[in-house]
């Protein structure tokens, strides 16, 4: 008998304090992978999305995977999707409330549905309705409650292709009696874990000496360990489980992941400053620039660290490149930032008679105050952080612990 393949993706089963749609994806995945029908699930994938949705979960992320079936047990497959949804929704019914916004969808397809519907949802705003249209058109099966939000996610997750740059992430689980307690994971583990396994990354943020591998929310995830291959994940995984400093998982699944993708943003762009930085509550920064012709609003938040430190010491005329996701109004919240030529910077007075030349009024010249001689209001002083300019060289970008699950950094390659 031929074996065939299908993928189901599942998203929105959460919401900001209950629910995890990973754990809830994988009890389905072992119900299929153990029932007598042979169902083998050859691939789990991991799709975070764009991240300024309005909708976005806590991880932003939704759950595929490939499932291959003999070929005449599709009818078995659809029937133990549809039990298994219906108890999910069943058990998420006290939670299926206005104030509570879980909508949950789960999509199976048997053939390659379009690029577009992954595309759209990692770079921008997916209306439900139009991308509910565009699955109706489609020959596939999709099961949700009165709410369909998780189609925009579920949709988008059975689209994403992998490929030979994608990303691993394997996800370990809690045991149900620790679930809302505190995790056990010592910051030791997690820095020797880095040393020992070195294929893994983004496990912590040296800049604060902390772990990020944990989530902080009190979902049944215990930890997820990124990597470049699912054996390096794994054996990072086993390596943790040995030790006791650690709090032991009942289960875990590898995940192939667009993380680190950068897929959400179109690449480096490249313009002039035309203003000042401006500076706003939060110790936020913006500024203006020119590109293509068009002017364009670059933000750099107080998280961004090292990128905010940069965008406050630029002036007119310089020339920079930036990576950035446009934000809903228009303006481009940066990841990373560079400056490709610079205005040239006097960084102190002039001086005249042998004394530094003097203010004589707001709007007016500097004086000398020996001879009367005035100058220009040419000079310009350090950066606002008090961090001379030429400290700052090549691309800078924020530490681990403030970067977008899908941006890419600077370790893996300049854009």
């Amino acid at each position: 008998m031929s074996r065939n393949t299908v993928i189901i993706g599942l998203d929105d089963t959460d919401h900001p304090t209950a629910g995890c749609t990973t754990d809830c994806f994988d009890d389905l995945l072992n119900r299929l992978s153990n029932s007598r029908h042979g169902f083998t699930v050859v691939s789990r994938r991991l799709v975070r999305l764009w991240p300024f949705a309005p909708r976005r979960t806590r991880g932003n992320g939704a759950l595929s995977a490939v499932i291959e079936l003999d070929s005449d047990s599709h009818r078995v497959l659809l029937e133990e999707c549809e039990s298994w949804f219906g108890e999910l929704l069943d058990r998420s019914a006290p939670l299926d409330l206005e104030s509570t916004q879980s909508s949950p969808v789960l999509i199976i397809t048997d053939s390659d549905p379009p690029l577009n519907w992954y595309r759209d949802a990692v770079m921008g705003f997916v209306e439900l309705d139009s991308r509910l249209d565009e699955i109706e058109k489609q020959n596939l099966t999709m099961f949700s409650g009165d709410r369909k939000w998780g189609a925009v996610g579920a949709s988008a997750a059975v689209a994403w292709p992998p490929d030979n740059n994608s990303t691993w992430e394997l996800i370990a689980w809690r045991e149900d009696e620790n679930i809302g307690s505190e995790r056990a994971i010592t910051s030791k583990a997690v820095r020797e874990m880095e040393s020992y396994h070195p294929r893994t990354f983004v496990n912590r943020d040296p800049t604060k000496g902390k772990g990020l591998i944990a989530p902080r929310t009190p979902c049944p995830v215990l930890y997820g360990i990124r990597g470049d291959s699912s054996e390096s994940v794994e054996r990072a995984h086993h390596w943790l489980q040995s030790r006791s400093d650690v709090e032991k998982s009942n289960r875990y699944a590898v995940h192939v992941t667009n993380q680190l993708s950068d897929d959400h943003v179109l690449g480096s762009c490249s313009g002039t400053v035309i203003s000042h930085p401006e500076h706003t509550k939060g110790a936020h920064s913006n500024v203006m620039v020119s590109v293509g012709g068009n002017a364009a609003k670059l933000v750099a938040f107080s998280e961004g660290g090292p990128v905010n430190r940069l965008l406050r010491t630029l002036h007119p005329g310089d020339m920079i490149s930036w990576v950035g996701l446009t934000a809903p109004d228009n303006s481009i919240h940066l990841e990373r930032l560079s400056i490709l030529d610079s205005v040239p910077r006097i960084t102190s007075r002039p001086v005249c008679c042998g004394k530094t030349m003097r203010s004589s009024g707001s709007g007016l010249p500097i004086r000398c105050s020996e001879c009367g001689n005035t100058s220009d209001r040419i000079w310009l002083s350090q950066s606002h952080d008090g961090e001379s300019f030429d400290t700052i060289e090549d691309w800078v970008e924020p530490t681990p612990s403030n970067r977008r699950h899908l941006a890419k950094p600077l370790k893996m390659g300049i854009p």
